[in-house]
């Protein structure tokens, strides 16, 4: 029931007649009133009202007069914002709102019910709006037979108008048969233009189909069914088929006989073509057309299980083009591309028919050769033919984009047989084969033997303990003493083993190429030197070892990596490390790609103090270049020259030169491997600035060298103060 106003009250506050006929009047009206004040606020609402908002008395009231409590909705079923609501609309503009349809959305009851909305303003004496009434009647009924009425007619249009099928009705009574003009045009004909008997659609159906067809009419007639649907094909005016889908229903009388059939055709030729396109893009390779990894997987089950009931051998060759990426490279992309299609193509004219031929990805591609013979034997020789054909067909040059190009394949080929074989292992088999034939010298095949694949097992067995032993900390430092010329102790190098249980103790020769190959050589490498950083910084606390620098070797890897100056500086930060101690030894394979790269991340290092000794010169890309370019501090003598300068003239010579060269550069020197008295007194004698090796001291484990050299340092220094 709405709220009195205060005007309609006697001085007692009592309603008088009028006042009650009033209420009485708004409490049974059919439409629904609404009073707001002038803050937009529900002051009174009638019975009607209340029900078509969902709202008790109070909700209403309660409710804030902004537009979060309330949720009405456009006629065209958009959201309306809260400056749109009739009552919001008449506060603004002070003008009444006529015969606004509005949905009032009910979350509580999951509706929406339609109202038709007029509100207009009441003013106070000074023309103010005081309050505003807002009254609305419900026309939901209206508006959903409207949305239906729309809905139907949207859809009959779409229908109309998307629609390509072709109606046909066929009278079997009277055997009248009724083709629609769409019917004629589907397949290149004016209407009229051919006999519209019961005949025509025979005439016109693919030789291949017709029986079928016949076939199913009959069997479909004479039974229960009243719905049906099949594919066929209809001849065009032209010549060429047309794919056509046919459904319709069968009319039948009380007894079940068929009096009636009725359909449309429904031309298929877009989606057959889609279907092939999809069936391209799923089992071919868009490149070259030829099958792809999917179609090949697929092909293979049936080649082995042909194989396997006729008891013959079979074989999986694997083709990698040698130097693909560098052609890429240097040449292009569409270059490469070129050269891809033209090697699929000899590689068809090459194979026998019947010898598959897939394209896996990138140059890769795969030769599956069946019915080859009963014995390895023979097989293994058949094989061998396709191979040398292969090669000798791809070993001719190409001709790409008007310039002359080579090209060569590695191949690797495995044989099965009747027994079950895994798709996959075979595949692993032929690409390790593969890069054995790239390893023995390229352009060539090998087979694949059990011993590849144990290698490998090996291989990744030893990957995954190498993992391991990091997380676990199981890799240690041993220190090789360096000493100068004088015989004083002035370093160490760091040399890194693997503890891999009590007394299994791993040296590097074991483990640093499977760390390369397994990507784990950075993080071995800066284990190395965390450890070898932590040494340094405990050094500088002991006096005795204080001056000593410690050579710490750094992969080709870590030195790549852009972010590790700034690693190697926050290693020294956290540790405490003396970055004037720290030798950073290089071999000159760093410097075969990007030196400009190399030498800013060797400055930054440079400027935080850190040292740097090439190490094994004259054995690598030796350049004296690389001296003038990038910041050492040292040439590390490689061990094979020391090792024979007692009794080899070039050997010494080459020595000597190193020794002159450094010092023309103002770097030092430094000897590995001295083992003999002879070698040490001639690297003395030419100005060795530094030596190491088994006859001065052999590596020893961290604490066992800070031990031994700290209390010798420590005696030598005793001695020499008495």
């Amino acid at each position: 029931m709405p709220a009195n106003p205060p005007s309609a009250r006697r001085a007692d506050g009592v309603p008088d007649d009028a006042q009650r006929r009033f209420d009485d009047l708004l409490a049974h009206l059919p439409a629904g009133v609404v009073m707001h004040d002038g803050a937009g606020r529900v002051v009174a609402a009638n019975r009607q009202a209340l029900a078509l908002l969902g709202r008790t008395e109070y909700e209403a009231r309660e409710a804030p007069g902004g537009g979060d409590a309330w949720h009405f909705v456009r006629a065209d079923g958009s959201q309306m914002p809260p400056s749109e609501y009739p009552v919001n609309a008449v506060l603004r503009t002070g003008a009444k709102v006529s015969d606004l349809v509005v949905g009032v959305s009910r979350p509580a009851h999951g509706d929406v019910r339609w109202a038709i909305c007029n509100a207009y303003p009441e003013r106070d004496e000074r023309g103010a709006i005081h309050r505003v009434v807002v009254c609305f009647t419900d026309c939901t009924a209206l508006k959903d037979a409207e949305q239906s009425l729309h809905k139907s007619e949207e859809r009959m249009r779409l229908a109309l108008q998307g629609s390509t099928d072709a109606p046909w009705d066929w009278d079997l009574v009277t055997g009248e048969l009724y083709y629609s003009p769409r019917w004629w045009e589907m397949l290149g004909y004016v209407p009229g233009e051919q006999a519209a008997d019961p005949e025509a659609w025979v005439r016109l159906t693919h030789p291949e189909d017709r029986i079928s067809v016949v076939a199913f009419l009959d069997e479909l007639l004479p039974g229960p069914r009243q719905a049906y649907s099949m594919e066929f094909r209809l001849r065009h005016r032209d010549g060429h088929y047309v794919p056509v889908l046919s459904r319709g229903y069968i009319l039948r009388d009380g007894a079940g006989k068929a009096l009636r059939l009725s359909g449309t055709n429904t031309d298929l030729t877009e989606r057959k073509q889609a279907e092939r396109r999809i069936h391209e893009l799923a089992y071919f390779d868009q490149l070259t057309g030829l099958p792809n990894r999917r179609f090949l997987l697929e092909e293979l089950s049936q080649i082995l299980a042909r194989n396997s009931r006729a008891g013959r051998h079979g074989a999986l060759l694997f083709l990698d083009l040698d130097n693909f990426k560098l052609l890429n490279d240097t040449m292009g992309h569409d270059v490469g591309d070129l050269l891809l299609r033209e090697v699929a193509r000899r590689l068809r004219r090459a194979l026998r028919e019947g010898d598959h031929l897939a394209r896996l990805g990138g140059d890769e591609f795969v030769i599956v050769l069946e019915n080859l013979g009963a014995t390895p034997a023979e097989a293994t020789a058949e094989v061998q033919a396709v191979g040398r054909k292969v090669l000798e067909v791809l070993g001719e040059p190409f001709e790409l984009a008007g310039r002359q190009c080579a090209s060569s394949p590695s191949i690797g080929a495995t044989l099965f047989d009747g027994h079950p074989t895994d798709i996959d292992a075979l595949l692993r088999q032929a690409d390790l084969a593969m890069y054995r034939a790239k390893d023995e010298g390229r352009n060539t095949l090998r087979f694949f033997d059990p011993g590849m694949q144990a290698a490998v097992d090996r291989q990744a067995a030893l990957s995954a303990a190498l993992r391991t032993g990091l997380a676990r900390r199981q890799f240690v430092l041993y220190f090789q003493p360096q000493f100068g010329h004088d015989g004083s102790l002035v370093g160490a190098e760091a040399l890194v083993r693997w503890k891999r249980g009590t007394d299994e103790l791993v040296g590097p020769g074991e483990f640093i190429g499977a760390a390369e190959s397994g990507g784990l050589i950075s993080a071995l490498g800066m284990d190395v030197l965390e450890q070898g950083c932590h040494a340094l910084a405990r050094w500088a606390r002991a006096p005795h070892l204080a001056t000593l620098k410690l050579a710490v070797n750094v992969s080709v890897h870590q030195l790549r990596d852009p972010d590790f100056p700034h690693a190697v500086a926050t290693l020294l930060a956290a540790t405490g490390a003396g970055a004037d101690r720290l030798t950073l030894e290089l071999t000159e394979s760093v410097f075969a790609r990007n030196p400009d790269d190399l030498v800013d991340r060797m400055l930054q290092l440079r400027g935080l103090g850190v040292h740097f000794a090439l190490d094994d010169f004259g054995t690598g890309y030796s350049s004296l270049a690389y001296l003038a370019r990038f910041p050492l501090a040292a040439l590390k003598i490689d061990r094979s020259f020391v090792q024979d300068v007692d009794h080899d003239p070039n050997a010494s010579s080459i020595v000597e030169a190193i020794i002159a060269l450094a010092r023309k550069l103002h770097l030092a020197t430094i000897a590995e491997g001295v083992e003999l008295d002879a070698q040490h007194a001639f690297l003395a004698a030419h100005g060795c600035d530094v030596m190491q090796g088994y006859l001065l001291g052999r590596p020893v484990a961290m604490d066992e060298f800070e031990r031994r050299y700290g209390r010798a340092q420590a005696q030598a220094a005793s001695g020499s103060s008495t």
